[in-house]
Parts: structure tokens; sequence; C-alpha cells
């Protein structure tokens, strides 16, 4: 199956994994800020964001696309802070469509905020969230910061596109 990495990037974590992610597949790897390029000409996709403000970047232009890539195999990674589970899970779910959701493998990467690196905007709102937030722990890392990046952590990912690439083959 012929297929490509879509991504969507504020910091560059998610970047980074699409990257690593394409260096490992041999995929074309495409930033979803050039639009010009057509998802649906593939196979399958592997589509990368963060979560910025509880909401993942990508999501308009997903539901620009839809048409185009919601029946396709969908390899989904999100990068944030916050580990894999209900929180994330909820924040997924309010960022796309149901039936898109239902049609793709998620992996949940863990990402990098480097508090000198954020616009004064993201870096009041994170001051906001860490006063207002009862987890100590998610609480420090939105005031100091966090680098949780792991080149290891996509192997889930690489696995499921060589499952796909794979079915070509035997298909």
């Amino acid at each position: 199956m012929n297929g490509a990495i879509f991504f969507s990037s504020k910091y560059g974590s998610t970047a980074q994994y699409a990257q690593w992610i394409g260096e490992a597949t041999g995929l074309p790897v495409f930033n979803v800020k050039d639009d010009t390029i057509d998802p649906g000409k593939y196979d399958f996709l592997i589509l990368g964001s963060p979560v910025i403000y509880f909401k993942l970047s990508i999501r308009k232009w997903v539901k620009r696309h839809l048409d185009n890539i919601e029946n396709k195999p969908i390899i989904f990674f999100s990068v944030s802070g916050a580990p894999a589970g209900e929180k994330l899970n909820k924040w997924i779910a309010d960022s796309l469509p149901e039936s898109f959701i239902s049609n793709m493998h998620h992996v949940a990467l863990r990402g990098r905020q480097i508090p000198e690196e954020l616009t004064y905007f993201d870096w009041i709102m994170l001051k906001i969230a860490g006063l207002a937030n009862s987890d100590n722990e998610a609480r420090k890392q939105e005031f100091e910061g966090f680098d949780f990046m792991d080149q290891s952590s996509i192997e889930p990912v690489l696995k499921l596109a060589e499952e796909y690439q794979l079915s070509e083959v035997y298909s």
C-alpha cells in the first residue's frame, strides 16, 4: 500500500516525530500547512498532531479532507504532555468526527514544552492552567516545562505502517 505522513506542529515535537517516522518507513512527510498535497491519492495515512488547549491542531485539516480520507486506514499519533488515557481520549473525541476516530489506530506520544520557547500568550495560559490543575505533577510540568521526546516511542506507529505496507504484497 502507498502511504504518506501528514502532520501539524506548533513548537516542533510533532514535526520531529513525523520526520523520525518518515526516515524509518521511507514514506513522504508533509506539513498540513502545505495544503496543495492531496491525501486522497494515498492508500493509508499517518497523521500527527499536537494537543493545544485541549484540542488537536490538525482538526480543521481533517474536517476539510474528511471525504477523501474517512475510509482509508489511518494511523494517528497525538503529541502532548499528557499520557495515554481518558483525558487524552476526551480531547481527541472533542476534536475529530466520531466516524473518523472509529476508523483510526491511535498512538499517544509524549512531547516537549520548553517555557522559554513559548509565545507570551501560551506561557500565560500555561501558568493559569497550572494554577487550576489539581494534579501536582501536571501542575509542575505546566510551570517548569517537560521533555518526554523519545524516538523509540514511535515503534507502535512503525509496526502498524509496516503491516499496511506489507498488506499490498500479500493481498
